[in-house]
């Protein structure tokens, strides 16, 4: 059995199919990839095969992302503590009973909520632009935070634009040297392709809006790190528009022995250094697992 093969699988949680990839041996530290907006596991493709002889990888996509069931938000109330109780549910029936977590974007809320939730099985924190901090979110959040100040119809219209093809083109490329030459044309045409659906304009909008919660719960999530001190790298893109680096330096004020590494890079900074971040995610985790 190779166990190092990326495996494509579903499983029900409260009636939901999430998707996930899977590779790696079982009997082997596991390590949760949690995507984020506007993406999915996809994101992953490069890092998966780097990881998988060592540990046992797995890569869900969130509820109403990626090749996961995705209902109507009049159907399911898309908040991250819903979501993220989906997702701590999926770790349950999976029975994952300790794991490092990848977070990134939408993943770092997401999987701080899980780790509140089961505080003892976090073995270790991968924070890949995954904010906690309000010293990480930068002045292009004020349009996102005047809809949460006013959530007025006005203001939530004035965000569908962060799911025009533009927009997504754009979060990729910003902040990479060459990125017609550095990014793949698919990861942009699934993204959009996605969030192109029917039912996804308003999820998403229901999901930025809820990000306040968020950052209400970033003392939560502080304390947490400091409490419980788990091994901490930040590899972070340091163009990133959205989360700048002074976030990723902000872990070691809650947890000293915390590493950050920065990129030449933008956002998605596994489209462009999978391979460099793999490999400094293979000494840390050989060091801290």
């Amino acid at each position: 059995m190779n166990t190092n093969r990326v495996s494509f699988k579903t499983q029900p949680v409260n009636g939901f199919k999430i998707f996930y990839r899977e590779a790696g041996d079982p009997q082997k530290p596991t390590v949760l990839l949690l995507h984020g907006f506007p993406t999915s596991s996809h994101m992953f493709r490069n890092l998966i095969p780097q990881l998988a002889d060592d540990y046992h990888v797995i890569a869900p996509d969130l509820p109403g992302f990626g090749f996961s069931d995705a209902p109507a938000h009049d159907v399911f109330q898309y908040t991250f503590a819903n979501v993220a109780k989906v997702m701590g549910d999926f770790v349950e029936q999976l029975g994952l009973k300790r794991f490092a977590i990848y977070i990134f974007d939408y993943g770092a809320p997401t999987g701080l909520r899980i780790a509140l939730r089961f505080p003892e099985r976090i073995s270790a924190i991968i924070t890949q632009n995954g904010n906690a901090y309000v010293d990480g979110l930068s002045k292009d959040w004020a349009p996102v935070q005047t809809y949460w100040e006013k959530p007025t119809q006005e203001n939530r219209e004035a965000l569908r634009k962060l799911q025009t093809l533009e927009t997504t083109r754009w979060q990729y490329y910003h902040g990479v040297t060459n990125p017609e030459e550095r990014i793949a044309p698919e990861a942009i045409l699934l993204d959009q392709t996605l969030l192109d659906r029917p039912q996804s304009a308003e999820i998403q909008l229901d999901l930025i809006g809820d990000y306040k919660t968020n950052v209400e719960l970033y003392p939560k999530f502080q304390e947490f790190f400091r409490k419980y001190l788990p091994p901490t790298l930040a590899v972070w893109g340091k163009n990133d528009p959205f989360f700048i680096p002074p976030g990723a330096e902000a872990y070691k004020r809650d947890n000293p022995k915390a590493k950050v590494v920065f990129y030449d890079t933008g956002h998605f900074a596994l489209e462009t250094h999978a391979t460099e971040i793999g490999l400094e995610i293979l000494d840390f985790l050989k060091t801290n697992l």
